[in-house]
């Protein structure tokens, strides 16, 4: 019987994180090629291009590669004979992109919070690529490390969002109050969703908590800015990464740490 995109993952059960985080990851690899597309028409192929991911690497036709590979992995995403293989290797080219372009790139002010973010943005979307398909599909050392990965890069962002405090609470939508107090308690729930899935205790109940996050953050205060500025490539690609973390830690959620 043929595979369908609504039975992703070894149980064949419709899994709504997973659709959500493969859709991000088409997203951006159609924002990738498009990105590319503009600057080769524009300076022609080879330019060095500032991209719209800062861990993507600054050369127009391997724009083009990355970009086609991200949709070809996260469509692979969404069949259950190909999901495996392609967490695994998504997983792989985030970590690569992190190590080999985000770090040196941000290594002279890694204490810069918006460096820093780019850094682990690409490693906790690797690590939730890899607990795709389920703890028991994956070698037991790549579930414990991406557990960790992830758990480590949860603290980051809690830390830092107490670092750039009041910029976090101006980014809350105007109409809810105690903008402050929001940005502290996200905070504080970054860093506690963290600690719990590297003790492995209440684990599942961090990953939901994170999903209910970032899901909120989607829905109130990423679409509103999209859909404001609709060609501001930098808006789409938050979007597509706060929605892959959504959607990756709703899945996390639904399986067995």
């Amino acid at each position: 019987m043929q595979d369908s995109p609504l039975e992703a993952g070894p149980s064949a059960r419709f899994d709504p994180g997973l659709i959500l985080f493969a859709t991000a990851i088409i997203g951006l690899g159609a924002q990738n090629i498009l990105s590319a597309k503009d600057v080769t028409q524009l300076m022609g192929p080879g330019y060095g291009v500032i991209p719209v991911l800062p861990y993507l690497p600054s050369i127009a036709w391997l724009a083009y590669v990355l970009g086609v590979v991200w949709v070809v992995l996260g469509a692979g995403l969404l069949f259950r004979r190909t999901l495996l293989p392609s967490a695994l290797a998504l997983g792989i080219i985030l970590v690569l992109c992190a190590v080999i372009v985000a770090v040196p790139r941000n290594a002279a002010n890694f204490g810069d919070v918006g460096l820093r973010t780019s850094v682990f943005e690409p490693l906790a979307m690797a690590s939730l690529a890899w607990l795709l398909p389920g703890v028991a599909a994956i070698p037991r050392f790549l579930a414990l490390a991406a557990r960790w990965i992830f758990a480590v890069s949860l603290v980051i962002f809690g830390i830092d969002h107490f670092l750039v405090l009041q910029f976090i609470a101006s980014l809350v939508p105007s109409w809810l109050p105690w903008h402050v107090f929001w940005s502290a308690f996200f905070g504080i729930a970054f860093i506690a969703a963290g600690i719990g899935i590297a003790l492995n205790f209440l684990a599942r109940s961090s990953y939901a908590g994170i999903a209910l996050m970032f899901g909120i953050w989607v829905l109130t205060l990423h679409l509103p800015r999209v859909l404001h500025a609709l060609h501001n490539a930098d808006e789409w690609s938050s979007f597509f990464i706060a929605l892959s973390l959504w959607g990756g830690s709703w899945a996390a959620a639904r399986k067995p740490s």
